[in-house]
């Protein structure tokens, strides 16, 4: 793994190709421009039988030029730093700060190219990448360019559903001043919190939990950690998300229902409208091997006209 910095301070983790995977890309970037150089020379050949033969060997050598050296120019520009080679092995030019190169990054690499690869069999191009820290050529160097990986295995990502007995318990709580900026950089981290190291992963938790603790008035409780106030948060925004797309019945709004929450408590007459929990009504928060710990969804629903006597109750109440 390889960390650059861009130019706003923001650090990438990119994982540079090694010798094997751009060998192979230059390898099968060679078999397309040989076989298209072939074919145009055969044509080549063909229709200028009649000309003498210093024009032909001026036009086999911009023939040459142009196939060997101006196309894949032409294509690593175009498609932003993917040949057919590095496309067939999930590689792509990037430059030195993470960004997409341009015209000059893939002229200043084709002009060296020919060099370190066309005139010595790509043995220069084999030491520089042996010795480069980062698997670098020297038309990378000089370019100042890299090649990463694109296709990387898929780590285990990190939990992004809150533990359930913190679930509801952010129901009341202001979100909108949190901006988006932020809700994407804690989504990135409980997605990846898994590959942190865990000082570090702690670190940043406690920083993302205080930036939304200022933006919603409502720190962590106390015993919270941190990444678990961040998924509890988090969850409850994309509750209100889906419930705002997907219409959900206003009777749970304030009741903070979504996946996992518990339903509304039933209310004395069938027809009546449904109240909101007040945040009072929300249960302590306990963790969840606590033997007390009340379970959210096991909680009968008491009619306040039941009778005292044991017998359930129909929900019917007689006239007064």
């Amino acid at each position: 793994m390889s960390e650059l910095v861009t130019g706003e301070a923001v650090a990438l983790e990119l994982r540079p190709a090694r010798l094997p995977s751009r060998a192979l890309a230059v390898l099968l970037d060679l078999a397309v421009a040989v076989a298209v150089y072939v074919a145009v020379t055969v044509v080549l050949v063909a229709s200028t039988a009649s000309l003498d033969t210093a024009a032909q060997t001026a036009l086999s050598i911009a023939v040459f030029v142009l196939v060997l050296v101006g196309a894949p120019i032409a294509v690593e520009t175009l498609s932003h730093g993917r040949s057919l080679g590095k496309m067939a092995c999930g590689l792509r030019v990037v430059r030195d700060d993470g960004g997409p190169i341009r015209f000059r990054h893939s002229l200043v690499r084709g002009l060296i190219g020919v060099v370190e690869i066309l005139m010595t069999f790509g043995v220069v191009a084999c030491i520089a990448s042996l010795v480069s820290a980062r698997g670098r050529r020297l038309g990378d160097v000089f370019a100042g360019t890299l090649v990463v990986r694109e296709r990387v295995p898929v780590a285990s990502a990190g939990f992004v559903a809150p533990p359930p007995w913190l679930v509801g318990r952010f129901s009341a709580l202001d979100l909108s001043a949190v901006p988006d900026d932020l809700w994407l950089a804690v989504r990135q981290y409980l997605t990846r919190m898994g590959q942190l190291d865990p000082r570090v992963g702690w670190a940043m938790a406690e920083r993302l939990a205080a930036d939304v603790a200022a933006r919603t008035g409502a720190p962590a409780p106390q015993g919270v950690p941190p990444a678990a106030y961040l998924a509890a948060v988090l969850h409850e925004r994309q509750t209100r998300e889906a419930r705002r797309a997907f219409g959900v019945a206003s009777a749970g709004a304030g009741a903070g229902v979504g996946p996992g929450a518990a339903p509304p408590a039933a209310s004395g007459s069938a027809a009546g409208p449904a109240s909101p929990v007040a945040p009072s009504a929300v249960p302590p928060l306990l963790p969840p091997d606590a033997p007390d710990a009340p379970a959210r969804g096991d909680r009968p629903s008491v009619s306040p006209d039941a009778p005292s006597d044991g017998r359930p109750s129909t929900g019917f109440v007689p006239p007064a």
